[in-house]
């Protein structure tokens, strides 16, 4: 028996006393409204008489007068009022072809009032019994102010799967005139779960303004049994569905060429960029942070987008050739292998964190330097093939040691566990079998010694039963994505892509599907934004920078798989507001006001195109963490994804994955492979003041421009078909 509160106490005998208002039939599913008093329910009833009820409207310490009830071709309208003020519940069901509801309820208050308490709105029912005898598991929720989304499995009394989704975007307002914050607002305790508007125990809410209080999606579905790649992909599909119907901020075009010279500029004469050891520049993990020795994962995460940007360029950078010179300091004889500190500085190491020790390795670390490595030797470089080649064996041999289940940290001579779990009971960083087997399968490509791909498939199998558990870290979740998509590919096992699906169910459950328009979130764009471990309060540059490269890559790869419908919505949207967001971590382009005054690591030189690290959502300030240095590759390592040259005179730039490309006289056509009904921006853009007369084509189409100018024509196009651009 599951523990309750007053709110839900009479809920069952309330809606059994009452009558149903309306009642609709949707696609097998039944919808009934019933006013109980302080509540007004909605009542979801399945094929197997399963029921759900959500509390669309709450009348605080008040009770509900019906005023209208108006019924339209898509749902009804409920108009209601109480002692302290006016309600409206717009109910419909958007999609044609399902029985999706969404509903929206909107608040007018007579006087300014707090709102110190607030009820969880989703309460499964029973047919005779009692609400806390219900039995269910929650598989995702809001953490932080990541989506509000909640999914769960209902086991008693019936049988079934709830998919509910809050657009928090919407409730923005109410969290700006109350001072109030929209994080872990989605989520609940058993059988009290949902959506719980924040609490207001300071700033009351405004009289004599509408706010809107809920604006919810709900898809009930049959049961999944405990089999987690079905809930994966239920949950990425479900998402899918809904996202298609919520509202989305426009996107915002930043001239990224121009950002990468000026990033370029800084990093050739900006000393806070760089530090020395025995003569050799390296560079700094964050801004004017002398004290921490070099890492190499810093030097890399640089080095490859700006080797990609490069030949992207025509022209090479001497600062490439700066950082590359100091690369093979990195192998450390004692173990064989590149590793995290520069040897040369162990004794310079102050032991501060945990992984602050010159024998302390967290596990991640080992395969990323080595996977950017390894991409580097595959153009062509052969001091990263020496190093990938020398240091690949104790790759192995620490795979070996662990059986493919890595811990947090460990000793890197002795393998000794320093840290087993992330938390208790948690176990440890679970994606890294992921990026060990991507890093594999590069080592394959670059030697093609099939030993290479059976390790990654050892390392792959570990990851079938995780779930939703898989992430750990997003840059490394992308990179398993990747990797067992590719296993799927040369090895044709269906379960290498339904456990790719799984790290993509991960990504997708971290990141904030709404527009936070309250607070400093005013000032930049931050809808679709990704978190990097699956606790973190923020935003960070850098891996969302390699999620975005990582699944612009899936989808190149995808492009003869039959993947998933939901993935050709949801990942090139993802990589739409990526590319209008990302900019905005560098703190040129933010309020002063929002930056912090107290920096963990080094320093802020606001003038710089160096990103920060750290953006916040709502009412806290950026920037806490630093300005990170390894981060300044984002503007190289999009420029060649998006961009694609026409001689010297014109550039054309689209805001999705570009499937592939190609010239042929006059004509450059454009592959793009997301879903028809989603669009973006395609933008011829002139180079040297030369004329726009370019025409652009969709099948037998001819497009028009909704903008242009001297410098720039701009059109909306299909995220799926052919493009031809003649010149």
């Amino acid at each position: 028996m599951h523990k309750i509160s007053p709110w839900s106490a009479t809920v069952q005998t309330d809606i059994e006393n009452s009558t149903a208002l309306i009642r609709k039939e949707v696609y097998n599913y039944t919808y009934e409204v019933y006013n109980c008093k302080d509540s007004v329910w909605i009542i979801t009833i399945g094929q197997k008489k399963e029921r759900l009820a959500f509390r669309a409207a709450f009348a605080i310490n008040s009770t509900f007068e019906m005023e209208k009830l108006i019924e339209n071709e898509k749902g009804f309208k409920l108009q209601l009022k109480t002692e302290l003020g006016k309600y409206e519940v717009a109910v419909d069901f958007p999609e044609a072809e399902s029985h999706l509801m969404h509903f929206k309820t909107t608040l007018r208050l007579n006087k300014p009032l707090l709102i110190p308490f607030w009820p969880r709105d989703i309460l499964p029912l029973t047919d005779n019994g009692s609400i806390e005898n219900t039995d269910g598991k929650i598989h995702a929720h809001q953490v932080g102010t990541r989506s509000g989304l909640l999914y769960a499995s209902i086991t008693n009394p019936k049988k079934c799967n709830l998919f509910y989704f809050q657009n928090l975007s919407s409730i923005s307002n109410y969290c700006e005139a109350t001072k109030t914050t929209l994080a872990e607002t989605v989520g609940g305790t058993w059988p009290e779960i949902g959506f719980q508007l924040p609490l207001t125990p300071e700033e009351p809410l405004p009289a004599e303004k509408i706010f809107t209080i809920s604006d919810a999606y709900v898809l009930m579905g049959e049961e999944v049994k405990n089999d987690p790649s079905k809930l994966c992909t239920d949950f990425l599909e479900n998402l899918a569905l809904i996202y298609k119907h919520i509202p989305h901020p426009e996107t915002e075009y930043h001239n990224w060429t121009e950002i990468a010279q000026n990033a370029i500029t800084d990093l050739n004469h900006n000393k806070g960029c760089w530090t020395q050891t025995n003569g050799i520049p390296y560079l700094n993990a964050y801004l004017s942070d002398y004290e921490t020795p070099a890492e190499s994962m810093v030097q890399l995460a640089v080095l490859i987008p700006l080797v990609e940007y490069e030949k992207w360029n025509g022209k090479k950078e001497a600062l490439s050739k700066d950082i590359e010179s100091g690369l093979s300091s990195f192998y450390d004889e004692k173990i064989k292998s590149i590793t995290r500190w520069l040897p040369a500085l162990h004794d310079k190491l102050d032991q501060s964190e945990e992984q602050k020790k010159d024998t302390t390795m967290d596990s991640w670390y080992l395969h990323h330097p080595l996977i950017n490595l390894s991409r580097y030797a595959l153009s062509g470089n052969e001091t990263a093939k020496k190093l990938v080649l020398d240091s690949i064996d104790f790759v192995i041999k620490a795979a070996k040691h662990f059986k493919y289940e890595w811990p947090v940290f460990y000793n890197v001579e002795t393998f000794e566990i320093i840290k087993a779990e992330t938390q208790p009971g948690e176990g440890g960083e679970k994606d890294v079998p992921g990026a060990y087997a991507h890093l594999m399968l590069l080592v394959f490509e670059l030697t093609n010694d099939k030993k290479y791909l059976k390790e990654a498939q050892r390392a792959a199998k570990q990851l079938t039963q995780c779930g939703f558990d898989i992430f750990y870290q997003a840059n490394n979740t992308a990179f398993a994505a990747n990797a067992l998509l590719e296993l799927f590919k040369i090895t044709k096992e269906e379960i290498y892509l339904k456990t790719s699906y799984m790290c993509l169910a991960g990504i997708f459950k971290n990141m904030q599907i709404w527009d936070c328009q309250y607070g400093y979130g005013k000032n930049y764009k931050n809808y679709f934004a990704m978190f990097p471990l699956n606790d973190a309060p923020y935003t960070a540059a850098y891996e969302e920078l390699e999620v975005y490269a990582s699944l612009s890559q899936y989808m190149v790869q995808a492009k003869d798989v039959d993947i998933l419908p939901g993935l050709r919505i949801l990942i090139p949207e993802f990589v739409k507001y990526a590319i209008t967001r990302i900019s905005y971590y560098y703190p040129l382009l933010l309020p002063e006001d929002m930056i912090s005054d107290e920096v963990k690591t080094g320093e802020i030189q606001r003038e710089l195109w160096v990103p920060l690290e750290d953006l916040y959502t709502g009412w806290e300030k950026s920037g806490q963490v630093g300005q990170e240095v390894y981060g300044i590759g984002s503007a190289f390592a999009l420029i060649p994804r998006q961009y694609l040259k026409w001689n010297d005179d014109f550039m054309v730039f689209v805001d999705y994955p570009i499937i592939s490309s190609s010239k042929r006289k006059n004509t450059m056509t454009i592959r793009l492979d997301g879903n028809e009904k989603m669009n973006c921006s395609l933008k011829i853009i002139s180079l040297n003041n030369k004329n726009i007369t370019a025409t652009v084509h969709r099948d037998n189409e001819i497009l028009n421009a909704f903008k242009k100018n001297k410098q720039m024509h701009e059109y909306k196009i299909s995220g799926k078909g052919k493009i031809r651009i003649l010149f």
